[in-house]
């Protein structure tokens, strides 16, 4: 009996996954690997690009007049991209594994763990409802000027002016994409992998950034700056760029997460 309840109390100390270090530079390497993967699959690939570009192109269009709500929901378009791109990592699995690329299986995966998908969509759009509403107060309670459209508010930003609403909105701005980044990292990938529990996942979303700081800010930066350059050439730089930043994530997880069959490390989270 005492042997069945090591038994069991070992299995359980194997669900919550193990959490690796990296180096600051690993991202350059997920980058890499995830060109590979989009030029092994160009097709199924360019398909999630332009949904990526679409979605961009529709937010842009309808909120053309209310850039208040734009900049919320394209900070949360860029910050659920790991959620959006199931596909992507299911291309990159598949291709791991040395299966054919192909997209119709792509288009399902969620289905695998849909009830933790769903959780976490679910605590996600919660966030975002907030971030929401706190980007309106930021705008009521600092911005001074009459409120004019998209383009010109994006003129007096580049322009500095109105410093103190520029620092206010930023940084809050900033909080929102700390928490939504370090629940979001490796997450998804972990629940379509392993079946992983959205709680958990989560959690060691969290934990691979703690451990790896460094990487986590470089893998930030390059998100933030690929699709900051996907918009500024008018979405047709998502249609490319996201599929890459879709597969490198996969590559991130892998990196990030030691094998099932790994035996635990003592320092994991």
């Amino acid at each position: 009996m005492s042997e069945q309840l090591d038994s069991e109390a070992a299995t359980d100390e194997q669900v919550f996954p193990t959490i690796r270090e990296v180096d600051a530079m690993a991202p350059l390497r997920w980058m890499r690997q995830g060109i590979g993967d989009f030029k092994a699959c160009p097709l199924p690939s360019l398909f999630y690009g332009f949904c990526f570009a679409a979605m961009g192109l529709l937010v842009t269009a309808v909120f053309e007049h209310a850039y208040e709500y734009t900049a919320a929901l394209t900070s949360g378009f860029l910050l659920l991209g790991p959620f959006l791109a199931m596909g992507l990592y299911e291309i990159s699995r598949r291709r791991e594994q040395g299966r054919q690329c192909a997209l119709s299986p792509t288009l399902t995966v969620w289905t695998r763990n849909a009830g933790n998908i769903g959780i976490f969509a679910v605590v996600l759009g919660i966030v975002f409802l907030v971030w929401a509403r706190a980007s309106l107060v930021v705008f009521a309670l600092f911005y001074t000027n009459e409120m004019p459209n998209l383009s010109g508010f994006l003129t007096e930003v580049l322009a500095m002016e109105n410093i103190e609403f520029l620092l206010v909105y930023f940084g809050v701005g900033l909080l929102f994409a700390t928490i939504v980044f370090a629940a979001s990292v490796i997450s998804v990938p972990l629940m379509l992998d392993r079946d992983q529990d959205a709680i958990s996942s989560m959690l060691a979303s969290v934990g691979a950034l703690a451990r790896n700081p460094g990487a986590m800010a470089v893998w930030a930066a390059l998100i933030v700056t690929l699709t900051l350059l996907g918009f500024a050439s008018f979405h047709l730089g998502l249609v490319i760029l996201m599929p890459i930043v879709g597969h490198a994530t996969w590559h991130a997880y892998r990196d990030l997460v030691a094998p099932a069959d790994s035996p635990p490390a003592s320092a994991s989270l």
